[in-house]
């Protein structure tokens, strides 16, 4: 990998817009917009499955388990190829690593306790970190667009209308759902743990109340700096596809299936700019000394050796699968949390128990650091320009 300089001139409109690109456009399009093609493939295979024969739950949890092994898992452990294995890191933030390790103690004490409350807990941590994501890439498309191209463009109401269209969209069906008393994640049912309070349309209108004031002053900003010839296209599209993909999706009747399409989605945007990052710091020479076994792999072809070392790292979700689904087998479920009748229900509990603690404890570890390390809008500054050796 190289690392590209901006233009120096930036006064006509085709060099502004080509230098707007993270990247370069044929990197942006693939792996941060164009990938949302993506989304329906969990979906589609498990209506597959089942069309073929399998039980639902047999499907649906086939297609977990394999988004989870290839690009799921892989995106979460990466995060720690920029926290836990990075010296640098390390030594700036002790604390922010020490204290993930409570993380994986309230994970596993809900999850035999509450397992459903554990979920809800998880499905709208994992809404706000995926939107979370989203703002980030949104920033950093203005961050460049402000500090490299055009130093004025970027106006606080902009960026704040793009929050706000992209921070609603994913909760009108969300909240229409739960109205309807039919957010389920699997065979649980999340709205046994919401309040009461909130299972009522009263939400979900104010939800699509505010989201339609946001999706309006979103589309009235586009069309003005459309007019004005200040659009920022490739962030414009990204918003476009996101909103739309996040509004639809929780329509979806399967939830569990219909999420691993926007998380397989979120995942391949999430490692194309890891492994950037992290190839930046390395053409500088940074990352061998704060990071040799990153480093190690990241010398490998592409992208490929840093996939490979976040895959490897799965290794210990798979320890504790084994360990947690081995102590499901002991324990014997509360009639509160499951059918105890229903041998179906037992067994797939027991799997959700330790799948989900699996998943959950580096996940939500992951989540943690996240909220971290998307305040750093500098972190694709180095590709911007050349420093002279």
């Amino acid at each position: 990998m190289s690392v590209a300089a901006l233009p120096k001139q930036g006064s006509h409109a085709e060099e502004q817009e080509s230098s707007l690109w993270l990247r370069s456009k044929r990197w942006d399009l693939f792996y941060i917009t164009f990938s949302v093609i993506v989304v329906p493939i969990p979906y589609l295979v498990y209506l597959l499955g089942v069309q073929f024969g399998l039980h639902d739950d047999v499907s649906r949890n086939l297609v977990n388990g394999f988004v989870a092994v290839a690009i799921g898992g892989p995106h979460m452990m990466s995060t720690f190829l920029r926290t836990g294995l990075d010296d640098d890191f390390k030594k700036r933030y002790p604390m922010l690593l020490r204290s993930s390790i409570i993380i994986p103690i309230v994970v596993v004490s809900m999850a035999f306790l509450n397992l459903t409350l554990l979920l809800t807990v998880f499905f709208f941590w994992a809404a706000l970190h995926v939107l979370h994501q989203v703002t980030y890439i949104v920033e950093l498309y203005n961050h460049k667009e402000h500090n490299y191209v055009r130093k004025t463009a970027v106006s606080m109401q902009s960026r704040m209308i793009d929050y706000a269209v992209v921070l609603t969209c994913l909760f009108p069906m969300a909240a229409f759902k739960i109205s309807q008393g039919a957010f389920d994640i699997g065979v649980n049912d999340l709205t046994r743990v919401i309040p009461g309070v909130f299972q009522h349309e009263w939400l979900f209108w104010s939800m699509s109340g505010i989201f339609a004031l946001a999706l309006t002053a979103y589309l009235w900003k586009t069309w003005n700096e459309y007019r004005a010839g200040i659009i920022n296209v490739p962030k414009t599209v990204f918003i476009l596809f996101t909103v739309t993909i996040a509004f639809t999706m929780p329509a979806l009747p399967n939830l569990d299936t219909a999420f691993q399409g926007l998380n397989t989605w979120h995942s391949f945007q999430y490692l194309a700019i890891t492994f950037y990052i992290i190839k930046i710091k390395q053409e500088y020479g940074k990352l061998n000394d704060s990071a040799p076994l990153v480093s190690r792999f990241s010398k490998m072809k592409d992208s490929r050796g840093l996939y490979l070392l976040s895959t490897i790292m799965l290794f210990g979700s798979v320890v504790v699968f084994i360990v947690v689904y081995t102590l499901a087998h002991i324990i014997t479920p509360s009639a509160a949390v499951v059918d105890v009748t229903n041998p179906t229900h037992v067994a797939n509990w027991r799997f959700d128990v330790a799948y989900y603690t699996s998943i959950l404890s580096f996940l939500w570890i992951h989540y943690y650091h996240d909220h971290f390390l998307f305040t750093d809008f500098e972190a694709l500054d180095g590709a911007y320009y050349k420093i002279e050796h």
